[in-house]
């Protein structure tokens, strides 16, 4: 088995390409070891010291360390994926536990051709181009104009995040949906 690896714009972060699907639907983000206890590969990437968190994408890992350098963490975490995906394991200890993008979404029902427009631009435009940098973004909210997103993956915490708001994201979405005003993270 051949995982590929790409940097990201988080110098934090690496994207592990493992050549197979991740997840069949959906992404998940894992912050902390009990978070991690939903997944076999989840938690023994937490296993690896140094690691801080990671994000399940289609068919992408990214992995995202808290210390140390990726010379010394990524022969260690290369290992992990290899383990899992040659053990056949699967991909969470329980099929509940696949918590696709959880939390209520909120915008008044008059807004909602607005958030519809925003989704399909989100789907269409905005993931794939963030998945391609190991992230991903969810809507969570529209209120008087405002967008609220959730930015996950190598996205979180990425000195670049604001700017990929603010001038990516924000005049994309002002430039189809005028009534868009701004975008602000969640």
């Amino acid at each position: 088995m051949f995982i590929q690896t790409e940097t990201t714009p988080n110098p934090s972060t690496l994207k592990f390409l493992p050549g197979k699907t991740v997840m069949s639907k959906g992404t998940a983000n894992f912050t902390d070891e009990t978070e991690a206890q939903k997944s076999p590969l989840a938690n023994a990437l937490f296993m690896v010291k140094g690691v801080q968190s990671v994000f399940f994408g289609s068919d992408f890992i990214s992995v995202t360390k808290s210390d140390g350098e990726w010379q010394h963490l990524k022969p260690a975490v290369l290992g992990a994926i290899m383990e899992h995906f040659t053990s056949a394991a699967p991909l969470f200890a329980d099929e509940d536990a696949q918590d696709h993008e959880a939390g209520e979404e909120f915008f008044e029902p008059e807004d909602a051709q607005t958030v519809m427009g925003i989704k399909e631009l989100l789907v269409t435009r905005i993931r794939p181009a963030v998945a391609g940098d190991g992230g991903d973004i969810v809507f969570k909210g529209y209120r008087q104009g405002i967008v609220y997103l959730t930015m996950k993956g190598a996205c979180s915490g990425c000195p670049s995040s604001t700017a990929t708001l603010k001038n990516g994201i924000q005049n994309l979405l002002r430039h189809y949906l005028p009534e868009v005003v701004s975008v602000e993270q969640m």
